[in-house]
């Protein structure tokens, strides 16, 4: 799946011991664009961790996956981030609500009911 998303939050680098060696993630904070704006935790795992483009402010598209998982009849959802890079670098065109023009589309003409004489039924 994919994602494009300002970035409003860089948390710091966890690391650790596992049973295959040391392990490094991070995670960040993404809010989306619209008139209902939604934030989102995603996770970077290992070298996939990209400093240079994870800068507060940027328009980032993420590539991921969604997986979840029980644990003690608990479920527990991760959004694991694969690739990362600046808005519009992966692809030509802006991504829509991030461009250029942030204004709204055009709104479909009105309907003149005027000439309708009430009982016609579409079908």
């Amino acid at each position: 799946m994919q994602l494009t998303a300002k970035l409003i939050q860089v948390l710091p680098v966890q690391t650790g011991m596992g049973k295959n060696g040391e392990w490094r993630k991070q995670s960040i904070i993404l809010e989306t664009d619209g008139m209902y704006p939604k934030k989102v935790c995603m996770t970077f795992w290992g070298d996939k961790i990209n400093e240079s483009v994870l800068q507060i402010g940027n328009i980032l598209d993420v590539s991921f996956d969604i997986e979840s998982r029980e644990y003690n009849g608990n479920w527990y959802t991760d959004l694991r981030a694969w690739k990362v890079d600046p808005a519009g670098a992966a692809a030509p065109s802006a991504a829509p609500g991030y461009g250029a023009s942030n204004q709204p589309a055009p709104a479909a003409p009105p309907v003149d009911f005027s000439g309708d004489s009430g009982d016609d039924l579409p079908f």
